[in-house]
Order: structure tokens, then sequence, then C-alpha cells
């Protein structure tokens, strides 16, 4: 059993991941970026699968839902945003999502948890308005289903900064049909502007609404105000009473502070959207990190989630290693975009000039593995966790205009285990040079230290 992250090939973007045990595979629903993608959710609707007992052999389903088969989207004009999928009380698959220029929640319905969806109706009020349209609607974003015997529980919402209009996430209890409100909209976790004195203070909805049960207890899973960031929150009814539980993960580890303080990103900080599962008895979160410099290339990531007997989770830390836990052998050579940590030491959380960043060759859709670009003076590159047995040398290979040393520690601020010093390329080259490192389990960082800009595509403890 091999994981890692990303958890699809390196070529591949589908983030805002819902995760959905289906039989005996697990199925990834999202969005699909593009690489160089000037916009969220460029692509088709496409589906990944494995099975629940190897979580690291993934099936590509193919395209599941063209942009172009909603009715308001003829044309492929607007964008397929963040969608979840349940399945009915009828046995079928419905796939809920919403066109990012209307405010409504469209439905597609298949037969398997994988095939190709067809369009099947819009959720509607018992008169037939849709839901968003009505006089006294919020606007309808970002769905989360859930199905319990006849009823499905539909959790929606956006919350702008300063924007008093939206006034947080959304329940809405639909019929049989999947369609059809049963229960009007209840608002369920306040956004920013409504969450003095409720108990989310600084930690406010903003967006991507998930659902998930666990025993008797509903977990509303979502991002909050500070966007990097997965929240929780937990009630015995799946409409009301939710209370905040805490953070989940943080795709800049922000709130982690075993290996840094907690308070600094170690890893670009944008939006973040995804939920959990349960594989074989353990709990697994899903996010997403971005990639190529935007926030528009975004790659889904896992995590293993510890569980405590009072119901809460212990916030996860972001690795390489992916959602299985086990360090990656430190044996040949190591893909630069599995790098977990990527800033620049004084410009922590940061895109933008002199900010490394993982990206690819080609164009989307290319399988072209990735690699880091962009480093510089101070790029500090994080890879956890290795298993490391008899290291004596460190390799890195390297293209481009940079001349200095690739310094190797065991922690951002440790001491430097082996130097390797690199020159101007114009192809991938690899340069060596005597390391020690102690056997066991450790996080690998390369420091770069020196002039110019250049590429990191793999390294190598030998």
């Amino acid at each position: 059993m091999k994981t890692r992250n990303p958890y699809l090939p390196s070529w591949e973007y589908v983030p805002d991941g819902e995760p959905h045990v289906f039989g005996d595979r697990l199925y990834v629903y999202g969005s699909h970026d593009r690489f160089g993608g000037c916009v969220f959710c460029l692509g088709d609707y496409v589906c990944w699968s494995c099975p629940t007992g190897d979580p690291g052999d993934w099936r590509y389903e193919g395209v599941i839902y063209p942009k172009t088969s909603d009715p308001l989207n003829a044309d492929g004009s607007m964008c397929l945003y963040a969608p979840d999928v349940t399945r009915g009380p009828d046995g079928r698959y419905y796939l809920y999502y919403v066109l990012d220029h209307v405010s409504v929640v469209s439905v597609a319905v298949c037969d398997t948890p994988a095939g190709r969806y067809e369009f099947y109706g819009y959720v509607k009020h018992p008169d037939g308005t849709l839901l968003g349209n009505a006089p006294g609607d919020e606007p309808q974003f970002d769905p989360g289903v859930l199905t319990e015997g006849e009823v499905t529980y539909l959790y929606t919402g956006f919350c702008g900064f300063g924007d008093k209009s939206r006034h947080g996430a959304m329940a809405t209890v639909l019929e049989h049909d999947m369609l059809t409100v049963k229960e009007p909209p209840k608002i369920v976790v306040p956004g920013r502007m409504y969450a003095e004195g409720t108990g989310y203070e600084g930690h406010a909805f903003f967006e991507a609404p998930s659902i998930r049960k666990i025993c008797q207890t509903y977990y509303f899973i979502y991002s909050s105000e500070k966007m990097h960031e997965l929240c929780y929150a937990t009630s015995d009814k799946p409409t009301e009473g939710f209370r905040y539980r805490g953070v989940l993960v943080s795709n800049g580890d922000v709130g982690i502070g075993s290996y840094k303080p907690a308070d600094l990103p170690a890893a670009f900080t944008a939006n973040n959207h995804g939920s959990i599962v349960n594989l074989g008895g353990e709990w697994k979160i899903f996010y997403h990190r971005h990639t190529n410099g935007t926030w528009y290339s975004r790659q889904g990531c896992a995590e293993p989630l510890t569980l405590r007997e009072d119901g809460s989770f212990v916030q996860a830390e972001i690795t390489s290693q992916g959602m299985d836990g086990r360090p990656i052998p430190a044996k040949g050579e190591i893909p630069a975009y599995l790098a977990c940590c990527l800033y620049t030491e004084d410009k922590p959380g940061r895109f933008g000039d002199g900010c490394a960043r993982i990206t690819q060759d080609g164009r989307d859709g290319d399988e072209e593995e990735g690699y880091i670009a962009r480093v510089g003076n101070g790029t500090v590159i994080g890879f956890k966790y290795l298993d490391c047995r008899g290291v004596t040398g460190l390799t890195v290979t390297t293209r481009g205009y940079l001349n200095g040393k690739f310094e190797l520690k065991t922690a951002p601020d440790g001491e430097v285990l082996g130097a390797v010093e690199v020159h101007n390329a114009n192809i991938w080259t690899p340069r060596s040079a005597p390391a020690a490192v102690e056997d066991g389990v450790h996080a690998v960082w390369l420091v770069f230290r020196g002039h110019g800009e250049g590429q990191v595509k793999a390294f190598e403890l030998t």
C-alpha cells in the first residue's frame, strides 16, 4: 500500500474533495481545476476511486458530468463549482452542485457511483420556485448532502467578508424526490458578521459545507473565515444545535506547533474545502493545496485523523506521506512535488515574486511530472516524513540559474547535515555531496542559500 500527497497524479487538479465509500470502493468527487487556469473550476466533473483496502491504488473513472449538461449552461460559459454526491432512497446516486453565476442548486443522477450522470432538475420550493430565487432566499452555494431514509439534508452557503445579507450556513430538508423542499432553510452555523457571542468567533462559516454522521452525532464540516482551515461543529440533530468543536486541518499547518511556531504557515495558505471518511475503522481528512503560484490549480491531499473518545478530532498535520500515515522509505529519488511545506524564509504563507511554487511543464492534461520552480535564496522545502536508513549522501536534481547550495536538515532551524553545491544548468542535472542522517523517521528539509532562480525536480538520500 502506497499513499502520497497529492494522492492523485501530479498532473491532476481535483480540489474540493468529497470522499464517499460506496460498496467496496472509495470515490472522491470534487471540482476540476486546470493547470494554468485563470479562474476556479474550469473543467468537467471527473471522478477517481480506489479500493477501500488499498487507498493508494487510484483509478481514473473519467468524466462523469460535462459542464454543458446543465440546461442553464448549454454554452459552457459557467463553471461547475464544488459538488457532493449521496445515494438516494431509490438506490440511485444524486450529484448536487451550483454553477458559478447562478444561485440555485442543480441535481444530476446516475445508476452507479461513477457512471455518466444525467441532469435531473433543480431544488425547488413546493410551489415550483427554485430554492435561491424566492423572496427571502439567500443564494445557494457549495452543496453538501446526507440522505437518511426518505429524507435528504442539503447544506449550502457562502458568507463573504463584510456582507450582512449572508447569515451563515443553511440546512434545508428535501423530500424523497431529492428536489422538493420539505423544510425551508435554517441557519446552522453563523457567518463572520453574526458570530459574536456564538462560540464561533474567529472560526465563523465562510464556505464549503459538508456533512457526516458518526454514531448519533452530526458533524458539520466547513471552511472558516480564515479560509485555509477546515473546521467542524457537532449536534445531535441535523438542522439545529451545532456548536463549534475545532480545526480539522489547515493547508498551511497553522495551529501545528510541533516543528515550527504554531502561527507560522508552512505553505501557501488560501481557500480550503474537503471532508472526512472512515476507511477500515480509521478516519481520514481530505483537503486541497495550491500550486503554480495561483489559487486556480489546486490538488487534493489527505491525512489520517484521530477521533478522541469524547467525539472531538485532533487537528491533522499536513504531510507528504498521505492518508495511511506511513513514512516514505528514503530509497531512490523522491519527487520534489511531494513537498508538503514550501515557503521563503522572509515570506511565509505567500505567493508572488521570489516565492517558490509547485508546477509542471506542458499544458493542462499533459502527463508531466511536477517539480518546484522559482527556487531562490531562502527557499525552504519540507518533506514529512521519511524512513531514513544508512544515509551517507544527498543528491539534488536541479535546472536553471541556481548558484549556491542546498542545506539538508531534519528541522527548519536544525543542524546542517550536508550541503550540495549547485550551478547553472540547462537540463536536469543531479549533484551530490556527503550527508549524514541518523537512522529513524525524520522530516527532511532542503534550504537553498545562494543566488539566482531555478527549479528542483527531485532529491535522493543515498
